[in-house]
């Protein structure tokens, strides 16, 4: 971890008790130490937005980001947040594409159970919370070893009925 990531860490662990408009300031300001075009800066200045629920001045940003090739792990970060920032927005549908193609695309990532869990969200927003908990069920079957098998046959028949 460079020096740089370690103030960017130490601004989210504060960010509760500095408030939002702090959060973007300090964001801002480690940005401008980078590239213009540095796509993890980018990331970051988006990150601060959406905290402080400036979700349609984050949306530019993250899809800039994405653009510019932000790297692991902060890519996938960027598809959830932004998927999110959508939702936010209104914009369920769009949301519920770009899960489902980081679904598809990163079956097994590390992030694929939140992915599901924003998956769900979008669906409920959408007005499908059967197809909500269906996806949410799925993705915690495999953490009740008791009751896998059981948790993803009902949630299967969530969508079926």
């Amino acid at each position: 971890m460079t020096e740089w990531d370690a103030r960017v860490d130490a601004v989210w662990e504060q960010a509760d008790t500095l408030g939002e408009a702090a959060v973007i300031e300090r964001m801002d300001a480690l940005a401008a130490e980078r590239p213009e075009d540095d796509p993890r800066a980018i990331f970051e200045r988006a990150g601060a937005r959406d905290f402080a629920g400036a979700e349609a001045d984050a949306e530019p940003l993250y899809r800039r980001a994405l653009a510019l090739g932000l790297t692991e792990p902060h890519r996938a970060q960027a598809v959830i947040q932004l998927a999110s920032t959508l939702r936010n927005l209104g914009r369920a549908d769009e949301s519920i594409a770009m899960l489902r193609s980081e679904l598809a695309e990163h079956p097994n990532h590390e992030l694929a159970d939140a992915v599901r869990a924003f998956l769900a969200l979008a669906l409920v927003s959408q007005g499908d919370a059967a197809a909500g908990a269906s996806v949410a069920l799925t993705a915690l079957a495999p953490h009740l070893p008791l009751y896998s098998r059981a948790i993803v046959a009902y949630a299967a028949s969530l969508t079926t009925r």
